[in-house]
């Protein structure tokens, strides 16, 4: 099965030309990391997860760039694990891809599925199921971020979570764990983080989410965002991804970038908030 492209010519250049001179220049971007990442080759290996936005490449690209730069200086994965909000509606609950390739403007990348397998073999709550992702945009959108570093040598495995609870999370962290463990591996969260709020309230809220993801606090990232009423569109994704991470040894986390849609259009009436982090092991 290959996947075509739902929101390639809209939240990223639809051409292979123009979409890596797209991301080319959210690395160089004010708001990026300032130049373009070399992949190491002689890297010790202590990067576990990511978290990066998934709005269009001209609001939130910059800031996702911190984190996949973060992700070429610890060398190359050998599968790339994206977990991603359902925005549709489309499809079950909890849904993975086990085969196939996913198309975009940069060619195809292969789902790993040795892993993919694994994950649902371990998961009560996962299911394969096509339909959740044929027109997400959550995982698409990393896709050819990974794609710009290593081409296709990278391979993914395509998780979008509808059901962001915390029994949810606790199940498919520890499915994850297990599989990967020995695995060269990374987790990816995508994820925005307030949406359509005064550019200071925004900030301030998403301060406080990110305060829970800088101390490696899955769970209670559920709770804040549900008791400060922080209209974070991935929370699931990111508590799935801290709590793996705890569980194949996080020490630490460290915010990359926080930046708002007001920050590149000027309207701070009402943005979207866009945070990137690391989680590592030492």
């Amino acid at each position: 099965m290959t996947r075509k492209p739902a929101v390639a010519g809209a939240f990223y250049e639809g051409s292979s030309l123009r979409l890596r001179e797209q991301i080319s220049n959210c690395y160089q971007h004010r708001l990026g990391p300032g130049k373009i990442p070399e992949i190491s080759e002689s890297a010790e290996r202590t990067l576990i997860g990511l978290v990066v936005p998934h709005a269009g490449y001209m609001y939130s690209g910059p800031v996702a760039c911190h984190s996949y730069a973060e992700l070429a200086k610890d060398g190359k994965p050998e599968a790339a694990i994206i977990l991603g909000p359902n925005h549709t509606g489309m499809g079950t609950g909890v849904s993975i891809e086990t085969e196939g390739d996913w198309i975009t403007p940069l060619g195809k990348v292969e789902i790993e599925s040795s892993i993919a397998n694994e994950i649902l073999k371990n998961s009560q709550f996962l299911e394969e199921d096509s339909s959740a992702q044929e027109k997400e945009h959550s995982v698409e959108v990393q896709v050819p971020m990974i794609q710009f570093l290593y081409d296709k040598s990278v391979k993914i495995v395509p998780i979008v979570i509808m059901l962001q609870y915390l029994e949810v999370c606790k199940d498919l962290s520890a499915a994850i764990a297990k599989v990967v463990k020995e695995r060269k591996v990374i987790i990816i969260a995508s994820s925005d983080f307030t949406h359509y709020e005064p550019a200071n309230i925004a900030r301030e809220k998403d301060k406080r989410a990110l305060a829970n993801i800088e101390r490696l606090e899955g769970e209670e990232l559920l709770r804040t965002v549900e008791r400060d009423n922080i209209s974070m569109c991935g929370p699931g994704p990111v508590a799935t991804t801290l709590l793996a991470a705890k569980q194949l040894g996080a020490q630490s986390s460290q915010i990359l970038k926080y930046s708002t849609s007001g920050d590149v259009t000027g309207d701070l009436q009402s943005v979207v908030g866009y945070g990137a982090a690391k989680i590592v092991r030492a």
